[in-house]
C-alpha cells in the first residue's frame, strides 16, 4: 500500500483515538488522504491528535464519544454525515484494561469492561451498518487481542471474556452482512507499546516478556495501524470474518 491516496475519498471513524494504537491509526489512515474522524471520551486529548493531523495538511474532525452510550454513538454518525456525508471504514478500537483477579473484580469493574471493549463494538457498529447497507460498501475492523484466543497476559478474566465476545460478534457480523460488500474482521494484537501497557506492568515483568517471545521485543502501535490499513483496503476485499494476529509470535495457532 504504497500510494499515498489509497484512501483518498473514504471516510473513517476511528474510536479511541486520543492515544496509543488509536493514535497511530488515525494518522496512517490521515497519511492515506482519508477523511478521518478521531473520537475519545475526553474532547481535549483527542482534539491534539485531530490538530497533529491538520498541520500534516490532512483532513481530521475530534468528536467527544463514550461508547457505550448509544445516544453518543448516534450523535457521532450523524456529526460524520453532516460532514463527510458517507461512512466507508470503521474502526473500534476503544478500549480499556485492568489486571484484577477474578475473586476480587466488583461488579461495577466487570459491567465497566464488557461495556466499553464489547457493547462499544456492538453499538458503533449497529450505528454505521445501515449507512454502508445503503451505500454497499463498508469496511470495520474490530480490535481484539490475543487474549481473545488464549488468555489476557496483563488483563483480567472480563478482558479475556470482552476479547473472546469481540471475535464471535466479528464472525456473526461479518456472514450477515457479507452480502453488502462489508466486511468486517478484527486484528489481535499481543503485547504492543503504549502507555496502557506499560501503565500495567513492571520493566522487570515485561522485560521477562519480551524475552520470551520469538521476536524479542514489543510491537508498535504504527505496525498494528499497518495492519489495520491492509483490512480496510480493496486489497482484502476477499477478506471477512477472520482474525489477524500480530504478536511477535508470542501465540501461534
Amino acid at each position: 500500500m504504497s500510494s499515498k491516496n489509497i484512501f483518498e475519498n473514504k471516510v473513517v471513524i476511528v474510536t479511541g483515538a486520543a492515544a496509543g494504537m488509536g493514535e497511530a491509526i488515525a494518522i496512517a489512515f490521515a497519511e492515506k488522504n482519508a477523511k478521518v474522524v478521531a473520537c475519545d471520551l475526553n474532547l481535549a486529548d483527542v482534539e491534539k491528535v485531530a490538530e497533529k493531523i491538520k498541520k500534516s495538511g490532512n483532513e481530521c474532525i475530534a468528536v467527544p464519544s463514550n461508547v457505550t452510550k448509544e445516544p453518543d454513538i448516534d450523535s457521532l454518525v450523524k456529526t460524520t454525515l453532516k460532514h463527510y456525508k458517507k461512512i466507508d471504514i470503521l474502526i473500534n478500537n476503544a478500549g480499556i484494561l485492568f489486571p484484577t483477579k477474578i475473586e476480587h473484580i466488583s461488579e461495577k469493574e466487570w459491567d465497566s469492561v464488557i461495556n466499553v471493549n464489547l457493547k462499544g463494538v456492538f453499538l458503533c457498529s449497529k450505528a454505521v451498518l445501515p449507512v454502508m447497507k445503503k451505500n454497499k460498501y463498508g469496511r470495520i475492523i474490530n480490535m481484539s487481542s490475543s487474549a481473545g484466543k488464549n488468555i489476557s497476559t496483563l488483563g483480567g478474566a472480563h478482558y479475556t471474556a470482552s476479547k473472546a465476545g469481540v471475535l464471535g460478534f466479528t464472525r456473526h457480523c461479518a456472514k450477515e452482512y457479507a452480502e453488502y460488500n462489508i466486511t468486517i474482521n478484527a486484528v489481535c494484537p499481543g503485547l504492543i507499546d503504549t502507555e496502557m501497557v506499560r501503565k500495567n506492568v513492571t520493566t522487570e515483568r515485561l522485560d521477562n516478556y519480551i524475552k520470551s517471545f520469538p521476536i524479542h521485543r514489543l510491537g508498535t502501535p504504527e505496525e498494528v495501524a499497518s495492519l489495520v490499513l491492509f483490512l480496510a483496503s480493496d486489497e482484502a476485499s476477499y477478506i471477512t470474518g477472520c482474525s489477524l494476529d500480530i504478536n511477535g509470535g508470542d501465540l501461534m495457532i
